[in-house]
């Protein structure tokens, strides 16, 4: 008889889902993670302290209210880090606390440690003292690192990843930020927007390509706006390091001198200390590991949810795996996901998106027609001062259906779940259009663009007949 019924190696939000469903299910459940890593990257390196640094951002320089009181207003004139810093532990010592809570609430027993496969069913939990524990099925929840290149120096002060922005001592006067996804936009808008001269290198030629074009040159324009340099097409050949800084040395030639170097290389999976193979279990060059629908690996009583298994890679969707991996584990299935997944950027302004992009479908040969609405036309945006956000529907011009909802701009990743709603339960444009918005809102933007998409429509109807 083994020691529990489901046993969850990490407790970010993969983990912590899967542990609790399985719970509320009546079997025995136990989770291994660090004492310091309750919560996992998300809420101790990644997604929750580059959110709320974010907000700190946005607030102590003022930048969101710059349109009302003029470019120079600003709450705090010298931001330093530890006025960044002490909101960012605030905010993750609450959160560490409410799954410490919600963790003991459900009975599930916490090991202390870090786990690896001695055997199928059996992991060593080493923390202060090495202890075996056996489980009928096992949950993969280990998530990932920020990639770092081999040729790299880093240094955790001057060339640093994603994980060393929270630990820096200072706001640096210049960065340069290798890579253009999702991380490194992020930070590279917020330290713009903390006066610091950013210039980002970035080997592809455009940033964000799942991202819709219109809605990504915005961002770009607004970058620029905030002195942010771009360096497309450019590929990093060295990084050295001087007394007070580094230059980035480019294939091109070029030499771009700066404070701090942040790479952004893409994320790792933290597989390499599990003894996978004494499982019978591998994971490719990225640390990922290989899972069925119902996130069952090869070894069927090992399951895998989260960012170690690859895309999406995001808390919220990581989150719903670990629910439905732990329901598939206890015999108990519930309904898949569903497809219809938001993407949220919280870079400054904020991007985010359901459904198609104008490429995709444009790419599949499926006709639609735009709806657009512009935060300047609405009083809300007004009121807010945001005078640059904007809402795009992505219409069937043959059933009306929402194929795609695009929004940039103040409130982007709360906006976007209304056409995800509207979408998910096969709504139409008709209504949005028929619908009563709250008055003075950013959902109006939902009504505006749905008359702009409607008289196009209209239009195009009118010229057939």
């Amino acid at each position: 008889m083994n020691d529990f019924d489901l046993l969850v190696l990490g407790s970010g939000p993969g983990g912590q889902r899967a542990a609790i469903a399985a719970a509320k299910l009546g079997r025995k459940v136990a989770v291994v993670d660090r004492r310091e890593m309750i919560g996992g990257v998300c809420i101790n390196t990644g997604t929750i302290p580059s959110k709320t640094l974010r907000e700190a951002v946005l607030y102590l320089t003022g930048l969101n209210q710059r349109e009302l009181y003029g470019q120079s207003y600003r709450v705090k004139d010298d931001i330093t880090v530890a006025d960044l810093g002490m909101r960012t532990q605030h905010v993750i010592s609450r959160e560490t606390d409410v799954i410490r809570s919600q963790l003991a609430r459900n009975h599930v027993t916490v090991l202390p440690g870090t786990g690896r496969f001695v055997e199928p069913n059996a992991v060593v939990v080493t923390g202060g003292r090495e202890q075996k524990v056996t489980a009928d099925k096992i949950v993969i929840a280990t998530g990932t690192r920020p990639a770092r290149p081999d040729s790299v120096a880093f240094d955790e002060k001057t060339i640093i990843d994603s994980d060393g922005i929270i630990h820096l001592d200072h706001v640096p006067e210049t960065m340069v930020v290798v890579g253009a996804g999702v991380i490194g936009i992020e930070y590279a808008s917020m330290f713009a927007a903390l006066g610091t001269k950013v210039t980002v290198v970035e080997r592809r030629d455009r940033m964000l390509d799942f991202c819709d074009l219109e809605i990504v040159e915005a961002l770009k324009y607004h970058l620029r706006d905030l002195a942010v340099t771009f360096r497309f097409g450019e590929t990093v050949a060295s990084v050295e390091r001087m007394a007070h800084g580094a230059i980035t040395v480019l294939e091109s030639g070029k030499r771009i001198p700066a404070d701090t170097v942040m790479y952004s290389a893409g994320r790792q999976g933290m597989t390499d200390d599990l003894q996978l193979e004494a499982a019978g279990l591998d994971a490719d060059r990225r640390g990922r590991i290989k899972v069925d629908e119902h996130y069952r690996t090869e070894v069927p009583h090992i399951y895998a949810v989260g960012d170690v298994i690859g895309f999406p890679s995001l808390a919220a969707t990581s989150m719903e795996q670990g629910r439905l991996a732990a329901h598939h584990a206890c015999g108990e299935p519930v309904s898949d996901i569903i497809d219809l997944q938001p993407i949220g950027i919280y870079t400054i302004p904020e991007i985010s998106f359901v459904g198609r992009t104008e490429d995709a479908l444009t790419e599949a040969k499926v006709p639609f027609e735009v709806g657009v609405s512009r935060y300047r036309e609405l009083a809300r945006g007004q009121i807010i001062g945001d005078s640059y956000g904007m809402l795009k529907l992505l219409v069937s011009p043959e059933d009306r259906r929402l194929l795609g909802v695009h929004v940039f701009g103040t409130g982007a990743t709360e906006l976007v779940h209304i056409g995800q709603t509207v979408m998910g339960l096969g709504g139409t444009v008709d209504y949005l259009v028929n619908a009563v918005f709250n008055y003075p809102t950013l959902a109006e933007s939902y009504k505006v663009a749905a008359l702009d998409a409607m008289n196009k429509m209209r239009h195009m109807a009118r010229l057939s007949e």
